[in-house]
């Protein structure tokens, strides 16, 4: 392999990433310090949340946001098939049931329609995943769960920056989940964020993350005392100074950094028309954060077509990658007696998918030698 390998997604970190941790590093605070609320109150102007609480990582988030939701055992969760196992687990991890939904063929976000067919009286809660970076209907979602007495917790792990009609995801759901993970919109190293409109949840979330204790060690030391209270079984989710450094420069990026995944999405779409291929679609109600850049083969034997084309450009040092396999199809939840079969859009989806490398930083020349190796190995096996 001659040329050097171009990853699927990748941090970007710059001379003032890099100098705003060193300032941290230097002062007296490296965790539950004054950058933490800086970090989380700009992230709140910046999805237009009225909170924001830093966790230390996206897997937390959704950890926490149901715990705040109150489920537990007996409760069922309404969970896209399609996702990330997160997704799924943190509705296990509080002992409920998860309840798997198909998605839509065209944005391949949750069918409300099938949501709304799996609903019963045990149903406390729906996560919806903006998938690649597109919001899911969250209006329709939202009206569902209001019909029913349903919180919604919003898996945004994809979707910094993106809009569903003109409002900006974070801002809408109950509960908004996000990731700080190197491949995702802005790094914290790792690290997460809870947005919510609600103070309650904020305040009990903010609680959870610090072992269930009603302040911190910075509020103890400004009060000058050192007595403390456990209200509730909580965890050590806190998220460092240091962390917070990064992911405040790093938000300040985002709208640069946003337009260009938008430039390489269109790039994509043009050069790509003519094969083979399914594209991603973009309803006109809502902007795309182009986490990922999605395609599917078409073939008459998809699975072997796409496994095919995955290892061709594997052997090209092209990082492709594949998002997902439907969540009830790993072993942990097959050992739960799901069967397969169950969620067909998402199953015959998945067979043909492969994610295309999509990062702020990937460069022209590197995007171009994606689509020339990709166009190749496609009409290739046509």
């Amino acid at each position: 392999m001659s040329q050097s390998f171009i990853p699927y997604g990748r941090q970007l970190i710059e001379d003032d990433d890099i100098e705003a941790v060193v300032a941290v590093l230097r002062g007296d605070w490296l965790t539950t310090g004054p950058t933490v609320g800086r970090f989380e109150a700009a992230f709140a102007a910046y999805t237009g949340a009225a909170h924001a609480i830093a966790v230390s990582n996206g897997t937390a988030a959704l950890h926490l946001a149901a715990i705040a939701a109150g489920l537990g055992p007996g409760d069922e969760v309404i969970v896209p098939a399609l996702t990330f196992a997160a997704s799924a687990n943190c509705a296990r991890y509080v002992g409920a049931k998860v309840v798997f939904a198909d998605v839509r063929a065209d944005t391949l976000t949750i069918d409300t329609a099938h949501v709304a067919s799996l609903i019963t009286p045990h149903t406390r809660a729906i996560v919806t995943v903006d998938y690649a970076g597109l919001p899911s209907d969250l209006d329709e979602i939202m009206a569902l769960a209001d019909r029913h007495r349903l919180l919604v917790i919003e898996d945004a792990c994809h979707a910094l920056g993106a809009e569903y009609r003109q409002r900006k995801i974070g801002s809408i759901a109950h509960l908004s989940t996000f990731s700080f993970h190197p491949v995702k919109h802005l790094t914290s190293g790792e690290g997460g964020m809870v947005t919510t409109n609600d103070a309650a949840l904020a305040d009990r979330i903010r609680k959870l993350r610090n072992h269930g204790i009603e302040t911190d060690h910075r509020q103890r030391e400004q009060q000058g005392t050192w007595q403390y209270d456990m209200r509730e079984l909580g965890y050590n989710y806190r998220l460092t100074d240091i962390q917070c450094a990064l992911g405040l420069t790093q938000l300040a990026k985002q709208p640069r950094w946003l337009e260009r995944r938008r430039v390489l999405a269109r790039q994509y779409a043009q050069s790509l028309s003519g094969a083979s291929l399914r594209l991603p679609v973009q309803p006109d109600d809502r902007l795309h954060a182009w986490h990922l850049y999605l395609v599917q083969v078409m073939g008459k034997d998809t699975s072997r077509l796409r496994e095919r084309v995955f290892r061709g450009l594997r052997e090209a040092g092209i990082g492709v990658n594949v998002h997902y396999l439907p969540v009830y199809l790993h072993s942990y939840y097959q050992s739960l007696g799901y069967p397969r079969g169950l969620c067909p859009v998402a199953e015959a989806t998945y067979a043909g998918l492969l994610s295309l490398p999509m990062s702020h930083g990937l460069t022209d020349q590197d995007q171009q030698r994606v689509i020339s190796t990709l166009t190749s190995l496609i009409e290739g096996h046509d």
